[in-house]
């Protein structure tokens, strides 16, 4: 028997399995859903699939997935160009039309041409411009702010004429990668430092960890970012980034500190790594996050905290006195390995 699973888009939670009359009488009712059944590799809207398509009323072809409706049945980003510099310390350039925006978080600027104008909006600016009042604002910063941003946004708007650019650079050596949120479902979940700019229009939003040892152990603590809206982010990861695309059921387990991002249709959880032995001589710490499919995730190679860690403890230590490679030898050793700093 076919089983059958649906999401709207307007949240995490999933609705399933169903057997094929209620999953006709389903989609008939929620006609703008997303649907899952084995066979698929991803989440289809129930306008695409044959078999509930006789049963869903026709929707405009237009029209941008539900999840990126819901984040601003009006709003629309600003459909920007860009290009992607360099391997280890990237940074993205961003091409601006008149009139068009690019956000980015505070200090993440690298250049701009002198027609684009700087502005510092309050919350993440996607209700700049498109008749948000006071309170949306409001909500934006303090979503920001739960996230560990500042309660401010910058704002690069071209304000002359021709093409202008602005440049963003990442903030520790890793990769960008640029990512168009109508293309993964309107919605990203992502670590809470991984956004770092993208087109105007786009929201960067919470993302609660329902579940209380996911917050507790899974790397990223309760809340994590959201990202919505139907135009271009450019996510920073730390060292090299890699994209697995998982299957209905498909669970991935990976250190708690890198996971960069997901779709929302992967279920984040956390799981011991083993036994006592392995908690305690494993070096891999207590717990492991569990990515379960449908849908894709995206990992770095080297989180912020390992390379902080790493760069800690190769620290001199007790008043200034080096511990390097060469501290057997003691001063004459440091002379060997190069290290005069005695």
């Amino acid at each position: 028997m076919t089983r059958w699973y649906f999401h709207t888009g307007s949240d995490s939670t999933r609705i399933g399995p169903l057997d094929e009359a209620a999953a006709r009488e389903h989609a008939q009712r929620n006609p703008s859903a997303f649907c899952w059944r084995e066979g698929f590799s991803e989440w289809r809207p129930v306008r695409d699939v044959a078999e509930l398509r006789d049963t869903a009323p026709d929707l405009p072809e237009h029209l941008p997935p539900p999840a990126a409706r819901s984040a601003g049945s009006s709003r629309r980003s600003d459909d920007i160009d860009y290009r992607i510099v360099g391997n280890d310390m990237p940074f993205v350039e961003v091409e601006l039309d008149p009139g068009e925006s690019a956000i980015a978080e505070a200090g993440a600027l690298m250049y701009k041409d002198a027609s684009v104008q700087m502005d510092t909006v309050f919350g993440d600016g996607s209700h700049s411009g498109q008749g948000g009042g006071f309170m949306d604002k409001l909500l934006s910063a303090g979503k920001r702010v739960l996230t560990g941003e500042s309660l401010f946004t910058t704002m690069f708007t071209h304000t002359g004429t021709g093409k202008a650019h602005v440049a963003f650079a990442a903030p520790y050596p890793g990769t960008v990668v640029a990512m168009k949120l109508d293309e993964h479902g309107g919605r990203l979940i992502c670590q809470k430092d991984s956004f770092l700019a993208g087109a105007r229009g786009v929201s960067v939003g919470i993302h609660l960890q329902r579940k209380i040892l996911t917050g507790l152990f899974g790397g990223e603590g309760f809340i994590m970012q959201k990202l919505e809206g139907d135009g271009w982010v450019f996510v920073h990861a730390g060292g090299t980034l890699v994209e697995r695309e998982l299957k209905a059921g498909e669970r991935l387990d990976v250190d708690t500190g890198c996971v960069v991002g997901f779709h929302d249709t992967v279920q984040m959880d956390v799981r011991a790594v083993g036994g006592i032995k392995s908690m305690l001589f494993g070096g891999e710490g207590v717990f492991l996050a569990t990515l379960t499919g449908p849908g894709k995730v995206w990992l770095q190679s080297l989180p912020f905290s390992r390379m902080a860690g790493r760069m800690l403890a190769a620290a001199p230590q007790g008043g200034g006195q080096n511990r390097g490679e060469g501290s057997v030898l003691g001063g004459l050793g440091r002379i060997l390995d190069g290290d005069n700093s005695f």
